[in-house]
């Protein structure tokens, strides 16, 4: 197989970012390292747009009776950005910078005669972003073995405002974080068997934890008092652990098969203003999440990939995610997804390449529930609404060069 074109092994990793543009919980960007792993001097730059379709039946004991029970599309459109620089330094030694932003969210429902989810000041809305910047640092002890591992630097900040009977008497809330910056890191191995063009990647990921001012504003049907009572705190959230396993082989001297797999540590994760967790514990005896999951993801994405000739190549892919667990949050009500993509690389030139894709979602039907209720013996009275038949579409626009 020494005649395989290195268009067929860049073209493996075509849809690998649109499948996670909408992965499960707020995961996005998936966190390759991809860009890393590829010979000599490298850069890229990329782009993914999401445009989902997401809606809902209210339950009716939350709809105001004789209006119409559906929650209306929610989702706004999103554009999630990727850049990455390798450099082999020494046949020993590289360094590479990753920039991507792996987690986020951008909802807002409208205002509707139900009630539900908006009121007179608007409708139920979250945004949460994130950038990482990864520092990596390679050693390649023979042409076989890569080990690698970088400091990551990241960034989060986001807003939440809760309207509408779905809340009950926390619907006014209003929550805004301003952007914090914390440090993370990242190590993992790479093998590669060059006479088959094979190569595997297993990289582990740290929690990264952040500590922030939250300003908070509460409706009038909490007491002035209580608030006072428990004062002000930064809040806390950390971003989860992942691991990526990364494979891909080339089967004949025009065509690659791979595998990518994915599993994050969404347990684990939540979003509990300081007072929002304190006023709740202290009122209901159970302190309230805005936003929590009770499974972790894993996601798989398999494709196939042929040269057509020496300037154009072509992948057909499909993917699957687990979700992070139904009842789902309000904010993010699907339970993962199945999808299938295609995509074609176009060779100007031997040393850079563009790259297009798209990639079609079906997404997991789920429950909505209400952070209001989620306590012990009210779970089911939490299930605000319920989400099906909703579907989204990924584009990705990438670019690479080789020097």
């Amino acid at each position: 197989m020494k005649n395989l074109n290195k268009t067929s092994l860049s073209i493996a990793i075509l849809c690998a970012g649109i499948s996670t543009v909408h992965a499960a919980a707020l995961d996005r960007a998936g966190q390759s390292i991809s860009a890393f792993l590829q010979d000599g001097n490298y850069a890229e730059a990329s782009l993914a747009v999401l445009d989902a379709d997401v809606s809902g039946k209210i339950r009716p004991m939350y709809a105001i009776p004789g209006t119409d029970t559906d929650t209306g599309q929610f989702t706004n459109s999103s554009t999630y950005y990727n850049a990455a620089l390798k450099l082999q330094l020494t046949p020993q030694f590289s360094f590479g910078l990753i920039y991507d932003q792996p987690f986020g969210a951008d909802i807002g429902y409208p205002q509707r005669a139900n009630g539900t989810f908006s009121g007179p000041n608007g409708g139920t809305s979250a945004e949460v972003k994130t950038q990482n910047l990864s520092f990596l640092f390679g050693y390649q002890p023979n042409q076989n073995w890569n080990l690698y591992a970088a400091p990551v630097y990241q960034t989060i900040e986001g807003n939440v405002e809760l309207h509408g009977n779905a809340f009950s008497t926390l619907q006014g809330y209003k929550q805004s974080t301003s952007e914090d910056h914390a440090i993370g890191w990242l190590a993992g191995a790479a093998y590669r068997i060059p006479e088959i063009h094979f190569l595997a990647s297993l990289t582990y990921r740290s929690e990264i934890n952040h500590k922030a001012q939250s300003v908070e504003e509460f409706p009038a049907t909490v007491p002035l008092a209580l608030i006072a009572l428990v004062g002000q705190q930064q809040s806390e959230t950390s971003t989860p652990q992942s691991v990526n396993l990364d494979i891909r082989t080339a089967i004949n001297p025009s065509t690659v098969v791979y595998a990518n797999t994915r599993w994050v540590n969404w347990k684990k994760f939540d979003i509990q203003p300081y007072q929002f967790g304190a006023v709740t514990a202290l009122a209901m005896g159970h302190d309230l999440k805005l936003v929590q999951y009770d499974k972790d993801q894993i996601s798989v994405d398999v494709g196939l990939a042929r040269k057509f000739n020496d300037q154009w190549s072509g992948v057909v892919n499909a993917a699957w995610d687990s979700g992070a667990g139904n009842p789902a949050s309000l904010l993010g009500p699907i339970e993962g997804y199945t999808a299938v993509g295609l995509g074609l690389q176009f060779n100007p030139a031997p040393n850079y390449f563009l790259q297009g894709g798209v990639k079609y979602f079906w997404l997991g039907d789920a429950n909505g529930h209400s952070s209001s209720f989620v306590i012990p013996g009210m779970e089911e009275i939490a299930k605000v609404a319920d989400y099906s038949d909703n579907t989204a579409i990924g584009y990705m626009l990438k670019m690479g060069y080789r020097f």
